[in-house]
């Protein structure tokens, strides 16, 4: 059973960090390219970040800016975002995905097959 669980979400103040996981299991990790894509209230869920299967390719969304990063250890069945200088507007519930697709450009939502359940991010003074 594929399973993706997102953890490290929570409340921060403006300026300050957090790096979010999102534990995968019941498939091989190492054939399956990931996606963090956020979504707040009343608005679509937008991309923020993917790194492919094969060359760990990364891509992120132009509001990103050079604060996130996002890597996979598949040893550890792990994709993590880290986040840093977040500001308000980056509040919302941020969610993992996977695909066994092979591009190296997966920005969209319908790119992928598997979600995980979600873990807030409010960055609030």
């Amino acid at each position: 059973q594929v399973q993706l669980v997102e953890s490290g979400g929570g409340l921060v103040q403006p300026g300050n960090s957090l790096r979010l996981s999102c534990a995968a299991s019941g498939f091989p990790m190492d054939a399956y390219a990931f996606g963090w894509f956020r979504q707040a209230p009343g608005k679509e869920r937008e991309g923020i970040s993917c790194i492919a299967i094969h060359d760990y390719t990364t891509v992120y969304g132009d509001f990103v800016r050079g604060r996130f990063t996002i890597a996979r250890d598949n040893a550890k069945n792990t994709v993590y975002l880290r986040m840093n200088n977040l500001t308000p507007e980056d509040t919302a519930v941020y969610y993992c995905a996977a695909t066994d697709r092979t591009e190296s450009m997966l920005r969209r939502p319908q790119d992928y097959d598997y979600w995980g359940q979600g873990t807030q991010v409010t960055v609030s003074s």
